[in-house]
């Protein structure tokens, strides 16, 4: 009996954790697993490809790797703005695909407990609901947790 009231007892500090890198694309906040981020970097030169896709902002030349560079706010159909102190490269790693996601800037990293984490409804923010993993549910803020492996599942990235 006492393990039937052990079993129904729910303590939140028991939830399994994920960890995130979050960042901005205008008002909207993004959430990516920790584990695929390689570094965060400042804007750097990046090179414009010829014929790539309108949200491939270029490629960058990281230690001797050359990487692209995908404009998130393109990617989501957001108005273009100019760069400033805040926009960073978040380089991550995709099925063995070194990718850079330009962003307006970095905000944290983030431990939050699983069930925070719904399902994502239709359509949020304008971006398809494919691309999205979640809606992470924090104190007075919704956090978008991106399907990383979705959103470039379908881009001819230029290497």
């Amino acid at each position: 009996m006492s393990q039937e009231k052990t079993a129904q007892r729910h303590d939140p500090h028991d939830d399994d954790l994920i960890q995130l890198v979050t960042f901005r694309i205008g008002e909207e906040e993004f959430g990516v697993d920790i584990l695929a981020v390689q570094e965060i970097i400042r804007l750097m030169q990046i090179t414009m490809v010829p014929r790539a896709p309108e949200f491939i902002e270029g490629v960058i030349n990281l230690r001797g790797k050359v990487i692209p560079v995908i404009n998130m706010r393109r990617r989501f159909n957001k108005a273009q703005v100019e760069p400033d102190n805040s926009t960073r490269i978040v380089v991550m790693e995709l099925d063995q695909k070194i990718v850079g996601f330009l962003v307006d800037g970095v905000s944290e990293v983030l431990r939050i407990p699983e069930s925070t984490v719904e399902d994502p409804p239709p359509v949020v923010a304008g971006i398809g609901s494919e691309y999205i993993r979640g809606i992470g549910k924090l104190d007075n803020r919704l956090l978008i947790l991106l399907n990383l492996n979705q959103l470039l599942g379908s881009i001819e990235l230029p290497a």
